[in-house]
């Protein structure tokens, strides 16, 4: 039993253990400069792809490790900012923009507001409607006049005359450039020819039964 045991031992053969295949080396740039050139079809556009001289095939090489764009110089268009960078402001106020908020004008009640006008008392009866009104109008067809009064005339020409608006601003008993009337307040006793813009009727008669007349009106 022991030499069928001894037997069975001497049957078995050690047999090597298989290696693992070996990783290849990543390529270079030239290398995959040089298959890139392997690669192009031959004709016309293979003669534009191959480089002039080093530093073509550097930049061609660069280009197919895709460190820089097709275009092979890196120009100021290219450049961006950084993701992020560049945030547009926040304009409160201005609806989904600003969130929706109060845009800073929250809780602070009629303070928060612009401007409030100097007429403003608070919620309460303003004075432009506390205040009575005076009813009527103003006539703006009215015609206003500088009156005087026949006892007046009597002062100013105890001899009589003629009284003109002229004249009777010359005495200083109306204003120049307004409209004068002859009102029939007090006696007259001497003859005057009266010539103004206007005569009472009482002021006309005393005139005419003193003698004296009026120009028309």
């Amino acid at each position: 039993m022991a030499a069928d045991k001894k037997i069975a031992d001497d049957a078995v053969v050690e047999t090597p253990a298989k290696k693992a295949p070996a990783r290849k080396a990543p390529a270079t740039k030239a290398v995959v400069a040089e298959a890139a050139e392997k690669a192009a079809p031959p004709g016309k556009d293979a003669v534009a792809l191959k480089p002039a001289n080093a530093s073509a095939k550097a930049a061609a090489a660069k280009v197919a490790a895709g460190e820089v764009s097709s275009g092979g110089t890196l120009k100021m268009h290219h450049l961006r900012p950084a993701p992020g960078a560049k945030t547009a402001k926040t304009r409160v106020g201005r609806g989904e923009a600003s969130k929706g908020k109060t845009a800073g004008r929250g809780t602070k009640g009629q303070a928060a507001r612009y401007q409030i006008p100097d007429r403003f008392e608070g919620g309460q009866m303003p004075l432009h409607m506390r205040l009575p009104k005076l009813r009527g109008f103003r006539n703006p067809f009215r015609v206003e006049y500088q009156v005087v009064n026949l006892d007046a005339l009597s002062d100013l020409y105890p001899n009589g005359g003629t009284v003109t608006v002229d004249d009777l601003v010359a005495k200083g008993a109306v204003r120049k450039g307004k409209l004068v009337k002859v009102l029939g307040a007090g006696e007259l006793t001497v003859k005057l020819s009266v010539d103004v813009d206007a005569y009472s009727t009482s002021a006309k008669d005393k005139i005419l039964a003193a003698g004296g007349s009026v120009a028309q009106d």
